[in-house]
């Protein structure tokens, strides 16, 4: 069976370099595996038994592989572990009926308990969370290793000195990061003007996702304040009481809510409060992107983790995670007013080229302690744009982006590759090869180039 869908959409690579196939070996059995070290998995597999929970030393995929006739052959099909994690299918319902209790309990309570006593309440409900081995904090990319492991094989397979693939970013730019808002307050509302000066004065254009009902009044003149000074407009849940996905019947009606929302607010973009999601029915929603899935959901209310740091599709809908922590969790929960954590995993990101995504509340920023940490991050994001070619944009034009990317094919002319579609003259060709046993990658137009550009650590993976 040939597997090729989520490897050539993630690197936009010609297919006659992914001759990826399922090993036919029975029986199949589902639970978790690693590919190589580093990248968990989870679905099912061929032959050796996975286990039900993610623990060490987990049985390694790539001990049987089989590499033949320019064909890989996998025990695993590496469509579905994408799929699983995307959607987080891994996730057990007991964590999910756990977290619905926990939440249930704590909106009901929410309007009449103080800051501190939330606090307390949180950090109860959190305990333990270093504990867990999967998803790894602080930042997961097991999608992405294994993706990077799939081209170490198919280089092998095809005998290859590189693969050429359409780059991640516009220009060659290195990585991309957003900078996104989330309005829970009329105070919070209020102070989005003085936000918008703050980011500005460090050329950042940012979005605000704005709560459409009951938490504060939205008027024509908040949104237009928004548009004029080119910041972007997201709708955020529909109130923000903690039960969006509570159950189907009242979600399709919200939903519908949601999408007349959506179209005053002028805007394609959604986020669930308390980034709460059910992948499954986000066909009801029209919206172009959405930004509810975090990257690792360790000190999130609802547990899991999309374990990647590249934009992904859920259907039709283009999912941005949060591949960062939030600025409410990092004050309040770690009790850590500094950017370490955050610049630990800005650097995890860059090293695969992926989506920094920041969630930082206007609501939480007003205190001059607060406000001077994030005023530190944005210069460091400064920074990062300035020296190590970090594409500083807005969510809107990621998904603009990332949709004419999928797009967009390899095509060969006169013994050299070109991009072919729309938005292709802002695309960059790129080449994968392996180097001392590890992928490089590499933005350039001619492979003899490749020992001048990118890499990316690969450990070697055994072939049979």
């Amino acid at each position: 069976m040939e597997m090729n869908s989520t490897f050539t959409g993630y690197y936009r690579c010609p297919a006659e370099y992914s001759r990826l196939f399922r090993r036919k070996a029975a029986p199949l059995t589902s639970g978790y595996f690693s590919f190589g070290p580093d990248a968990t998995c989870f679905g099912h597999y061929s032959g050796h038994g996975p286990v039900k929970e993610p623990v060490q030393n987990l049985h390694d995929g790539a001990e049987d592989i089989v590499v033949e006739d320019g064909n890989v052959y996998l025990p695993f099909d590496p469509d579905e572990i994408a799929e699983n994690f995307w959607r987080e299918e891994y996730v057990g319902h007991s964590q999910a009926e756990t977290s619905e209790l926990f939440t249930n309990l704590y909106y009901f309570l929410r309007p009449v308990l103080p800051v501190s006593l939330r606090r307390r309440l949180q950090r109860f409900h959190l305990r333990g969370w270093e504990e867990p081995l999967f998803p790894r904090w602080p930042v997961d990319c097991s999608v992405d290793r294994i993706f990077s492991s799939m081209m170490l094989l198919a280089l092998r397979a095809s005998g290859a000195d590189s693969v050429p693939f359409i780059w991640f970013w516009p220009e060659g730019k290195n990585s991309c990061a957003i900078m996104t808002h989330d309005v829970e307050s009329a105070k919070g509302r209020d102070f989005c003007s003085t936000l918008m000066d703050i980011d500005d004065s460090r050329g950042i254009k940012s979005s605000f996702q704005i709560v459409p009902e009951q938490r504060y009044d939205v008027s024509d003149d908040l949104l237009r304040s928004f548009r004029k000074r080119d910041f972007e407009i997201t709708v955020h849940d529909l109130n923000h009481d903690g039960h969006l996905y509570r159950d189907r019947s009242q979600f399709l009606e919200r939903a519908a809510k949601i999408n007349s929302y959506l179209q005053q607010f002028e805007t394609e973009g959604f986020r669930a409060g308390v980034l709460y999601r059910r992948q499954p029915w986000y066909g009801a929603l029209k919206c172009s992107y959405d930004m509810s899935v975090p990257n690792v959901a360790r000190l999130d209310p609802q547990h899991g983790g999309c374990c990647t740091v590249m934009p992904y599709f859920i259907g039709e809908v283009l999912e941005l995670p949060v591949t960062t922590v939030q600025d409410y969790t990092l004050f309040h929960v770690l009790d850590d007013y500094s950017i370490k954590l955050w610049k630990r995993q800005t650097e995890m990101i860059m090293q695969r080229h992926g989506l920094m995504s920041f969630i930082v509340h206007p609501d939480y920023i007003m205190q001059r302690r607060a406000r001077t940490v994030y005023e530190a991050l944005l210069d460091y994001l400064v920074d990062l744009r300035q020296n190590r070619g970090v594409w500083m944009t807005t969510p809107s034009k990621v998904n603009q982006w990332w949709r004419q990317r999928s797009a967009m094919n390899l095509v060969e002319v006169n013994g050299k590759w070109e991009v072919t579609g729309e938005g292709s003259e802002r695309a960059r060709v790129a080449y994968a090869s392996e180097v001392d046993g590890e992928l490089a990658l590499t933005v350039t137009d001619f492979p003899e180039e490749l020992s001048a550009g990118k890499s990316m650590s690969t450990p070697l993976l055994h072939a049979k």
